[in-house]
């Protein structure tokens, strides 16, 4: 039997959700049926590694320096002639115009395009340009119900051209006890220390990690002196260090940048947040619910999806620090309430979020559309 051949396109290979769920993919699609290969525009980290270590290749074609940049298309015309996939699927706006670009140029039979985020920020001429691509691809999935809304009634793909699957997280092995107090011990808390912790890429106008300090700030005000464990980083870490310097918190907000492994700093969490403007799905929520925490997330986008809202954790909107802080104050005053939250948060993550599910969809989302477009 023939394998069917995919090609994933993606943007950034570093330590983001899409490329955890492409590992996955990897790692655990039937290699006697599926054989797999990638291209990005960077990479950098050791998750590269660990994708060709599983037996997919990884080719770096360049930035996308904008939608008609020839570069990075050529190389991926290149790399189609060379692995002449049956399928190209590609995720995030630039990885969905390689698949759809150059899996057009290059005679792919079957481009598969996926909208991974909740583009609030897109404008107008973003949401025409991902209407023109996602019309040049056969089939696109949406990875949480906000999106396939996004995808049908925003940019008004038909019905059955749209597959939902909600995202899947590999559980993580358990976390060595004495790591976690090495841990504890080097950021300077205590067993008795409240910690809230939030994990993911520092840019603010997305993730308002901002707002998680204001919150802090205002319990501080209060005399509930809780920490703020931030793990990540990027371009606005500066300005959220000064934020939390001219609040005077700075010695009660601790920056650990970004972990190839964050799940020791989950165990040192009391309560997981995310205070994000938009977002499409949130894979750091499963992460967290599998860690047994409750959450405190804002009601948007695909979080009212994962996070049962007064069941598994406590939503608010977005960009309302007051807000926040009330709810980190609710669970802070209420340890049962927080055990409570976060196992049944746990329950919910492995009945609906898991990697299992998520590879056999995929997977049988692939072998639809094999059956449908590849000659018998």
């Amino acid at each position: 039997m023939k394998k069917i051949k995919i090609l994933h396109a993606l943007v950034r290979v570093g330590s983001g959700g899409v490329e955890q769920t492409r590992l996955s993919l990897v790692k655990h699609l039937d290699r006697n049926i599926f054989e797999q290969c990638l291209v990005c525009s960077d990479y950098f980290g050791g998750l590269p590694g660990e994708l060709e270590d599983a037996g997919c290749p990884v080719h770096e074609v360049g930035v996308l320096k904008h939608p008609f940049d020839p570069n990075p298309y050529s190389k991926v015309l290149k790399v189609i002639r060379t692995f002449k996939p049956d399928i190209i699927h590609g995720a995030v706006f630039e990885g969905v115009s390689f698949a759809a670009v150059s899996g057009r140029l290059g005679g792919v039979p079957i481009i598969l395009g996926e909208e991974t985020s909740d583009p609030q920020d897109r404008r107008w001429t973003g949401h025409l340009l991902f209407r023109i691509l996602a019309g040049m691809t056969h089939h696109m999935v949406a990875v949480s119900p906000a999106v396939r809304t996004y995808l049908i009634g925003k940019i008004h793909l038909p019905v059955n051209k749209v597959t939902l699957i909600n995202n899947g997280v590999a559980e993580a092995p358990s976390t060595n006890p004495s790591e976690v107090e090495e841990l504890r011990h080097t950021l300077g808390l205590t067993d008795h220390d409240f910690v809230i912790g939030t994990v993911g890429r520092l840019y603010d106008n997305h993730k308002r990690v901002s707002d998680l300090i204001r919150a802090l700030g205002i319990m501080h005000l209060s005399h509930f002196h809780a920490h703020l464990l931030i793990v990540g980083g990027g371009a606005d870490e500066e300005m959220l260090r000064q934020l939390a310097a001219g609040l005077g918190i700075a010695q009660h907000v601790h920056f650990v940048g970004y972990q190839a492994n964050p799940r020791p700093y989950y165990t040192l969490m009391d309560v997981f947040a995310l205070a994000s403007s938009w977002e499409a799905f949130g894979l750091v929520l499963v992460e967290a619910m599998f860690a047994n925490l409750p959450v405190v997330g804002t009601r948007v986008g695909g979080i009212p999806t994962v996070v049962r809202e007064g069941e598994t954790g406590l939503l608010v909107e977005p960009r309302q620090p007051q807000a926040l802080a009330d709810a980190f104050l609710t669970l802070f005053r209420s340890p049962g309430l927080r055990h409570e939250m976060g196992r049944k948060g746990r329950i919910k993550a492995l009945a609906e979020f898991g990697e299992e599910r998520y590879v056999r969809e995929v997977g049988e989302l692939y072998q639809k559309l094999a059956i449908q477009y590849l000659p018998a």
